[in-house]
């Protein structure tokens, strides 16, 4: 059985342990990234500014990288392999006219900046640095656009190594960038974002073009299916609007409220970054068995992400919520960045926090619809109600955190009708089946908060690094001590038990 096994799970498990470690690295810079930003910069109208202009690759990245690009084209590689087709006469009758398109969308950015800032934080104080600063940062629509269109083909060639790098170059350009040019204020930090994104492409290319070539002459062929690429890209464009609507009401609030807002949700998100790695990993897997009509493999795919996922988010939002102060004290509590900064910021990433299983279930189960030659309108479908969510309960007299509350609640309720959706898609997995595996694990992490709460009260008057790490291992124990002995592990990641689960309840 060993044997037999073997090979099959080396090479996905190097995939994931290549994938966690540059993603580690990458998460890491960030941080100094962040507390750099703070540390020179702090929270004022400046930096509000400049994270305004953020907007533009904070939009571009779900978009061109981590969701669109990806979920379009790495179904479109994997089909072309499983089909044995010339991946390089694919990339030749793609990849030039992509590069057209996305330098037109640059130059409308760089000329609409004015415009975009208006529409995006009418009441921003230093609306003149913003435009200034959304003028560099646009040219992140060109970089990480080449970035993911890279990515989603190496990917698919099974090539992990060079699109994990891509946020180790991207935060090495911007904290380099941000602690050379500091003397001039929050524009470095644009600067940097617009040297990172060159940063993502060159990771890339030595293996991008010994793999595929370099396509210097357009070829005609197969173009980019556009058809595919649109509900992929509404449903994208519509998660990636929740940070539309936090800077719009957060505009209208208090000078600083929009930088305390970015500084939780960077943390925040850092978890449930990691506990996408092996969805992102697996996805070119996931794509090639519903091509090849393999349900029960897919079904299987589906499974074991959901648990990976879950099993790292969740404790993770046990940490936060017990030792949000603790930790943004420690990451950004230097310089310029005040204690009443640090009091703001921690009280809106607890509330981030319970949107995170949302966000992570979001991230994994929206792969299974995008995975057919049509992509489907569901997930936009889903994503929409949870944005009308997010703009209904986001509200400038309910402050930062009904706005972090909002954005919660939105994602939440669309991870609950994508797993309700999943029944009807080729895998047939009821709601039923879906939802096991997760509500096994969440007893697990309401027992990991009551240890951590307890934890970090007996542990008061050490200093507060060695109390932050004592009550992050009580937590981490008691989750998965917890999950192990319900068996909720076991479950997830037993096929029979779901095909028994799906049985049961009948396939429509």
């Amino acid at each position: 059985m060993t044997a037999s096994t073997s090979p099959a799970t080396s090479p996905m498990a190097r995939a994931v342990g290549v994938t966690v470690l540059l993603t580690g690295l990458g998460s890491l810079l960030g941080f100094v990234r962040d507390l750099l930003l703070g540390r020179f910069f702090g929270a004022d109208a400046g930096t509000d500014a400049f994270l305004v202009a953020w907007t533009i690759p904070e939009t571009a990245a779900p978009l061109l990288i981590e969701g669109a690009m990806a979920f379009v084209l790495v179904p479109l590689f994997s089909r072309a392999m499983e089909a044995g087709e010339d991946l390089r006469g694919l990339v030749s009758s793609t990849l030039p006219y992509l590069c057209l398109g996305l330098l037109v969308l640059t130059a409308l950015a760089v000329a609409g900046a004015p415009w975009l800032v208006g529409v995006l934080a009418p009441g921003i104080r230093r609306a003149d640095l913003a435009v200034d600063c959304m003028r560099v940062t646009s040219v992140t629509i060109l970089t990480f656009g080449l970035a993911g269109y890279l990515s989603a083909a190496l990917r698919a060639h099974q090539a992990f190594a060079p699109p994990a790098a891509i946020y180790v170059a991207y935060n090495l350009g911007i904290v380099t960038c941000v602690w050379a040019l500091r003397d001039q204020g929050a524009y470095a930090a644009a600067i940097g974002v617009a040297a990172g994104g060159a940063g993502m492409v060159l990771a890339q290319v030595p293996a991008f073009v010994r793999r595929f070539g370099a396509p210097l002459r357009p070829a005609r062929g197969m173009a980019l299916p556009m058809l595919a690429f649109l509900p992929v890209a509404v449903f994208t464009l519509a998660r990636q609007s929740q940070v539309f609507v936090e800077r719009f009401v957060g505009s209208k609030l208090a000078e600083g409220s929009i930088s305390h807002l970015n500084y939780a949700q960077k943390i925040a998100q850092v978890p449930m970054v990691l506990s996408l790695i092996v969805a992102t990993v697996s996805f070119p897997q996931l794509a090639r068995a519903l091509a090849a009509g393999e349900t029960a493999r897919a079904r299987r795919r589906l499974a074991d992400d959901l648990i990976s996922a879950a099993a790292i988010v969740l404790p993770a939002t046990a940490a936060l919520l017990v030792c949000a102060p603790d930790i943004v004290a420690l990451l950004l509590q230097y310089g310029a960045f005040t204690e009443a900064d640090t009091a703001a910021t921690a009280r809106i990433m607890r509330v981030y926090t319970l949107g995170l299983l949302g966000q992570a279930v979001v991230g994994v189960a929206c792969r299974v619809y995008f995975c057919g030659a049509r992509a489907s309108w569901y997930p936009a479908l889903t994503m929409g109600a949870g944005l009308a969510a997010t703009v209904a309960l986001a509200r400038p007299e309910w402050g930062v955190t009904g706005i972090a509350a909002a954005n919660a609640a939105g994602i939440t309720l669309t991870a609950a009708l994508l797993l309700a959706g999943l029944r009807r898609q080729a895998l047939a997995l009821p709601l039923h089946a879906a939802l096991g595996p997760l509500g096994g694990l969440l007893p697990a992490a309401a027992a990991a908060t009551g240890a951590g709460w307890g934890t970090r009260a007996l542990l008061a008057g050490l200093p507060p690094p060695v109390a932050l790490a004592s009550t992050g291992a009580a937590i981490a124990v008691t989750f998965y001590a917890v999950a192990a002995l319900s068996g909720a592990t076991a479950t997830l990641t037993d096929t029979t038990k779901i095909t028994h689960l799906i049985r049961m309840r009948g396939r429509s």
